[in-house]
């Protein structure tokens, strides 16, 4: 990309990230100007205003492309706004997780994001409607969606990967492990007590990979189903996830499609997408395929467990 191909639509969360982070934002604005670019900075004042910046740029012939700096929600927004526009985008991660952003191959260094720029180098993201919600990454229903629900009501302002250990562990001695309906394409998967989880990319918090052969651009989304009706039934499943062995076990159906649906007979389910509280069932989702040109380190791979974990500590 030239200076003169058009200006570069910054889009901030200033509200997202530490403080430590925002230094790589602030590095790759400055060396943006540097190299003569017309940077032209917004900064979000909520989640639905940087779907708005999104969109208007999105329709702007002037703009040539999108950084996105923010976690998993502004870029779930900003991502949302730019559907079916072929104006690239490219994430400069601040959040917590930056589950989509370790998925595309950025490891929270400048020369990584600075090296995609300059190469170019595009894949197409699909997308998720959630009852019309968008998401980017992963769709839990049940135990994953009670601990995103804790984390959120305790929420005051940035959080870390510690914010999650007492809300995962509340989570554990408190859990129902109430029954669900899901469907793929047209048809009956399971029905009884269970973990469900939908999504676009292979690995979830702290890099695990629950979703193993997903992949963000194949127009499918991946389905991961546990069997479980209780606490030792869920700590064989966690065991099983970290050694990558749950896909093929007896008690987990693993499979991928274009529409699910998530019911259940009673409202005490709780959702997430993206890290954020979800839609209550029932939960109709599809799949936007190619929905946004993304910039992405080429041959880059996604971090795993022990890199994360890593990050995490500081």
């Amino acid at each position: 990309m030239k200076p003169e191909d058009g200006y570069i639509a910054y889009i901030v969360n200033p509200k997202s990230g530490a403080t430590s982070s925002k230094l790589i934002g602030r590095r790759f604005e400055q060396y943006l100007l540097k190299k003569g670019f017309d940077v032209r900075v917004s900064l979000t004042t909520s989640l639905k205003n940087a779907r708005e910046l999104a969109t208007n740029v999105a329709i702007d012939y002037d703009c040539a492309m999108i950084v996105a700096v923010g976690g998993d929600g502004t870029v779930r927004e900003i991502a949302h706004g730019l559907e079916g526009s072929d104006k690239p985008l490219l994430i400069v991660p601040h959040g917590t997780e930056n589950l989509l952003a370790n998925e595309l191959g950025f490891d929270e260094r400048l020369k990584t994001i600075i090296k995609a720029f300059e190469a170019e180098y595009i894949r197409p993201l699909d997308l998720g409607s959630a009852n019309g919600k968008c998401f980017t990454t992963i769709a839990g229903f049940g135990f994953d969606g009670q601990v995103v629900n804790r984390v959120s009501k305790q929420r005051k302002g940035h959080i870390d990967h510690f914010d999650y250990f007492w809300p995962i562990w509340r989570t554990f001695w408190n859990y129902k492990f109430n029954p669900m309906k899901i469907e793929i394409d047209g048809e009956e998967i399971f029905n009884g007590p269970s973990l469900v989880f939908v999504g676009n990319i292979s690995r979830y918090a702290v890099g695990i990979q629950i979703l193993r052969y997903a992949d963000f651009g194949d127009g499918l989304l991946d389905v991961c189903i546990y069997k479980c009706a209780s606490k030792v039934r869920l700590a064989k499943h966690a065991v099983m996830t970290v050694l990558k062995q749950h896909a093929n076990s007896a008690d987990v159906i693993y499979r991928q499609g274009k529409n699910i649906i998530v019911s259940s007979i009673t409202d005490a389910v709780m959702t997430e997408i993206d890290g954020d509280p979800g839609p209550a069932l029932p939960v109709h989702i599809e799949v936007i395929s190619q929905a946004v040109n993304c910039i992405v380190p080429e041959d880059a791979k996604p971090a795993g467990i022990r890199t994360r974990i890593i990050r995490a500590i500081g």
